[in-house]
């Protein structure tokens, strides 16, 4: 994917600071000793990931494609939220939200629009916006879709436009002929012409006869990645992508909790159609489509190749509701195997045959289960008891598979614990070496949620230092730590559309960006070998941090080096166990004047990686290292 990150190529006569030759070493230059012959650990092959969540517009209105907002009409603002009504020329209606008729059980409730006078010239219905608008593309094909009932046949067609929110232009158009009085799906495809790219749009539904129609569950989806139907935003796949990620955990954090345990993410409520799914409030005051449910999540890591990482519900929410472990816990406890279950059992069990029946007979691979989220913040102290009580049930059944415990635990091993930080780089600088001399006889480590806070809506080049200075001592810890995930993923950069600061990867309707720090992530990830290589590092500054990896099979060397200082770092560079490295070697770097600088929605690649070749260089040689600037080298020893 590097051809897609905008990584440009030069000739090395053209960049004077890559490195040079060997030179006489002076006093005052440190000197970084790698042993080449002596790897000292092995690296997690699952070591950089993803943790997402239900939170700044993530799934709603960011990655999941859907571009119609509040499609199953709840309340709010006086009637439907985010919905209003169309009447052209001399037309006349109203708009009455009706609690007593919906498609499904799950969605019982509809939009009734009662249509008094419209004809052809002057038509009557509804319209909604989007989220911040409707984004639209020359000449590509939208899959729309509604479900609905009418009063009685004169209603007539509906017509389903989308419209330029300047101009008034219809830049696409179907036609429904007609919609019956019993609730059924209807579907059309919206065509758009030689247009401009825009997202200044928004989608109309229209009667052109008197009557009354019932709406619900009103989609329009564009193009999404790999075609899924239902299926995800092809940019922000693309960029998760050029990540390499190892695993995705999902549900989310606090979207798995909820506020109140009956907000929690109740996976069976986010499967099959999407009319059967009653969508549900997630903690960060917005209502949750549901349309992100548990098999999307799946077909998301199948999309990226990645391992699914299953977060399942523990008995915990954040208003400070718990379930108390034993009888009561036990349903929560049930509903986690049927999750599991649905996730990896063949189609002979009840919940892998549902699967089947969801359109993926397949099973999913699952190493890691993850019981609760961030239970430290349990004031009851009923976590012990409740991991137990998760641990051994699942152990019975799937006794391969790793639990990962969300706090400290008394009475039992956990196979893993997840530990989440949250600093500014300053404070990262100071603990990159907190994994060193943690007890490897203890429990293998999550780092499952991390971040350098600095930076707004999307992290700045001083966060990515601390980021980078960070990620080099979780990969010397490597042994220890299986699995690491920034977090929060992404935001939504319209106004309310976030609700935490410092986000990996900023967008809005049309386009979306990666912040430094997301860039700083790629580099490590896509540099990456399965052996940590023994070193010394002898002078070095305290703002100076790398890190040694190697891939065993090729032989080539991988050395991340983070200069946090505002002046360049000359550094000797020297490699035992190796007699000669091959011609060519190559040398990445991310950098910038300030520590503020940084991407942005208007300049979305002020700060990407810049690749050159690197000269013949030998198993001695001196090197420059930029001010503020995060570099990889890669060098061939055999």
């Amino acid at each position: 994917m590097a051809t897609n990150m905008l990584l440009k190529t030069f000739s090395v006569a053209a960049l004077a600071f890559v490195a040079v030759a060997a030179s006489a070493q002076t006093s005052d230059t440190p000197v970084l000793t790698i042993n080449v012959d002596k790897p000292i650990t092995k690296v997690s092959p699952t070591l950089y990931g993803l943790m997402t969540e239900e939170i700044n517009y993530s799934y709603d209105g960011g990655l999941y494609a859907e571009l119609v907002r509040n499609r199953t009409f709840r309340p709010g603002n006086g009637g439907a939220d985010r919905w209003y009504s169309v009447h052209k020329g001399n037309s006349l209606l109203s708009l009455q939200p009706d609690k007593t008729t919906g498609p499904s059980e799950a969605l019982p409730n509809s939009l009734k629009v009662v249509v008094d006078q419209a004809d052809a010239q002057s038509q009557a219905g509804i319209e909604n916006g989007g989220y911040w608008g409707i984004p639209l593309r020359p000449n590509t094909v939208y899959q729309g879709s509604f479900y609905a009932k009418a009063a009685d046949a004169s209603i007539g067609a509906v017509t389903v436009r989308l419209v330029n929110d300047d101009s008034g232009e219809v830049v696409a158009q179907a036609i429904v002929p007609a919609v019956t009085s019993n609730w059924a799906s209807y579907d059309f495809p919206l065509k758009t012409g030689a247009i401009r790219p825009s997202s200044l749009n928004h989608l109309e539904v229209t009667v052109a006869h008197p009557g009354t129609i019932w709406f619900n569950l009103v989609s329009l989806f564009p193009p999404t990645y790999n075609n899924r139907v239902n299926g995800n935003r092809i940019d922000l796949m693309e960029k998760m992508a050029a990540m390499k990620p190892a695993f995705l955990r999902f549900p989310g954090g606090n979207y798995l909790e909820g506020d109140h345990i009956p907000e929690r993410y109740q996976w069976k409520k986010t499967i099959g159609p999407l009319v059967d799914r009653p969508t549900h409030p997630s903690p960060w005051r917005y209502q949750s489509s549901d349309g992100m449910g548990l098999l999307e999540f799946l077909e998301w890591c199948e999309d990226l190749h990645m391992q699914p990482l299953l977060a399942v519900y523990a008995g915990y929410s954040m208003a400070q509701e718990h379930v108390d472990a034993g009888p009561n816990l036990e349903p929560y406890v049930q509903d986690a195997l049927e999750e599991i279950e649905y996730v990896t059992g063949s189609t002979s069990t009840k919940w892998g045959a549902e699967r089947a029946k969801d359109g993926h007979p397949a099973p999913f691979k699952l190493s890691y289960v993850e019981v609760g989220n961030e239970d430290w913040f349990d004031r009851s102290g009923s976590y012990s008891a409740r991991y137990a009580q998760f641990y051994h049930a699942i152990k019975t059944v799937y006794p391969d598979l790793q639990i990962i415990a969300t706090a400290q635990v008394k009475g039992i091993k956990p196979d893993v614990v997840d530990d989440h930080f949250y600093k500014r780089a300053d404070q990262f600088f100071a603990d990159v070496h907190h994994y060193d001399n943690i007890d490897r006889n203890g429990p293998k480590i999550f780092v499952g949620e991390w971040a350098t806070r600095e930076g707004s809506p999307t992290p700045n080049f001083g966060a990515a230092l601390g980021d980078a200075a960070w990620m080099t001592g979780m990969e010397r810890n490597s042994d220890l730590i299986v699995m690491a995930s920034y977090a929060p993923l992404f935001v939504n950069v319209n106004p309310g559309g976030m609700q935490w600061e410092s986000d990996l990867i900023g967008y809005d309707a049309m386009s979306s960006y990666g912040s430094p720090s997301y860039y700083a992530q790629v580099m490590f990830s896509n540099h990456l070998g399965d052996e940590v290589l023994g070193s010394t590092f002898e002078g070095g500054g305290p703002r100076l941090f790398y890190s040694i990896t190697r891939d065993s099979k090729t032989g080539r060397l991988f050395l991340k080096i983070v200069n946090a200082s505002s002046a360049p770092q000359p550094i000797e560079i020297k490699l035992t166990g190796t007699t000669s490295l091959k011609n060519i070697g190559t040398l990445t770097t991310l950098s910038a004047k300030t520590l503020e600088a940084t991407n942005s929605i208007q300049a979305p690649t002020k700060i990407v990686p810049v690749t050159v070749r690197l000269p013949k260089v030998s198993t001695d040689f001196n090197h420059t290292l930029p001010a503020y600037s995060i570099q990889i080298m890669d060098l061939d020893t055999k």
